[in-house]
């Protein structure tokens, strides 16, 4: 069955996360993204973060399945001419080095679009490349400093915390995706390729447009509020008491409220002039947190969200990382796979979250430094394994 992407060609010169996550999406929906690595120690994220030397780290695992992989050295003369030659015969090409570091190497977008003019190019800044702080580096808790993300997150009684999953990167490779794709489907109408432009801290601005909602009725900065959302909505401790051991539960309509109260087994509650609509309930929210938690704590979280998620009312137990690896249902619908890696043996990750019902997602191991470059290189230069292994002689692959 054809894949969604097939026939797209990427050049990938992305690193670390924001820019990974972004064409690790492109190659799972099928385009044949090509990675390219230095040739002596390819992209950091293979061994900025290993545990072991020599093995490619999970971290680069996790963000490049499905992708093939090839070395070139674009600080010498013949990587760049090869480089442009390849540049050639691609759709997209993706980056999100530091501002003007391709511009150094004289493989900026100016040259490039001359090159081929329908190119997609994609460049992901921590701040962009224009305004005040372009020039500054960025990480993911960088962005999710400056994008507003901590401002939002913790409690009146917390400094600013760091949300876990790393919005400022992959949120940021998510929003390139989309970029990429409409500049795609622009340039079949036109013709013309483009450039597409995606900053972290724009990015996250973005996550955080409804967080920031209040401050247009208080005219105050949004502030951080925890995990209580409703009445109820709040997360609820449950047997047999461990650090995960909470459910989340949210009621927003009165048909939720009363089924929650059925399922508790206190209908009465319903009467109960301190619950009778959501906002007598928010003022009565610490009596209510406490005959909930009567009844949850009693419990797991597994049977918590079972009873409730039966009966009507949302909730979701917290699930740490080894359980969502192992989640029947995640294993079911096919997002938590198992492949095997080269050096690492049976590699259980999560796959890709879009289904495409006539593009089904078969996730394939990161590939390892320069393991693709004699079918590339033939493929798209027409180098054969002889002068292939001269060109790795001297260094240029």
């Amino acid at each position: 069955m054809e894949k969604a992407l097939a026939g797209v060609k990427v050049l990938d010169l992305t690193q670390f996360e924001a820019g990974t996550s972004c064409t690790e999406m492109l190659a799972w929906l099928g385009a044949d993204v090509i990675k390219v690595e230095s040739p002596k120690m390819g992209e950091q994220g293979r061994w900025s973060l290993a545990d072991q030397p020599g093995v490619d780290s999970y971290y680069f695992m996790l963000l490049n399945a499905n992708k093939r992989g090839i070395t070139l050295n674009l600080k010498s003369d013949a990587g760049r001419a090869m480089f442009l030659e390849m540049v050639k015969k691609v759709d997209i090409l993706t980056e999100n080095y530091s501002l003007g570091t391709l511009e150094g190497l004289d493989l900026g977008y100016e040259k490039l679009r001359k090159i081929n003019p329908r190119l997609i190019y994609l460049t992901i800044k921590g701040f962009g490349t224009s305004g005040p702080y372009s020039a500054y580096k960025s990480f993911d808790m960088i962005a999710q400093a400056a994008g507003g993300a901590m401002a939002v997150t913790g409690t009146h009684e917390t400094p600013p915390l760091k949300p876990g999953p790393t919005i400022g990167d992959t949120g940021t490779g998510m929003h390139a995706a989309i970029g990429v794709l409409a500049a795609y489907i622009q340039r079949e109408r036109t013709g013309k390729g483009q450039k597409v432009e995606v900053a972290m801290q724009e990015a996250v601005l973005n996550f955080c447009r409804v967080a920031i909602m209040g401050m247009y009725t208080s005219g105050k900065p949004a502030g951080r509020n925890g995990n209580r959302l409703g009445a109820p909505g709040d997360i609820f401790k449950c047997a047999p008491g461990g650090p995960n051991d909470y459910c989340y539960v949210f009621c927003t309509t009165p048909e939720m409220w009363q089924n929650l109260c059925a399922a508790i087994g206190r209908p009465e509650l319903v009467a109960d002039e301190r619950f009778k609509d959501a906002r007598s309930r928010f003022k009565n929210l610490d009596a209510l947190s406490t005959i909930i938690t009567e009844w949850t704590s009693q419990r797991t979280k597994h049977d918590v969200m079972r009873i409730l998620g039966e009966a009507g009312v949302p909730c979701g137990k917290v699930l740490d990382s080894v359980e969502l690896l192992n989640d029947p249902h995640m294993r079911e619908r096919g997002m938590i796979v198992t492949i095997k890696h080269p050096r690492r043996g049976e590699f259980t990750m999560p796959g890709c979250p879009v289904r495409l019902e006539d593009s089904p997602v078969e996730v394939r191991p990161a590939p390892l430094l320069g393991q693709h470059n004699e079918e590339v290189y033939q493929e798209l230069l027409g180098i054969e394994a002889d002068r292939l292994e001269s060109l790795k002689r001297e260094g240029i692959v």
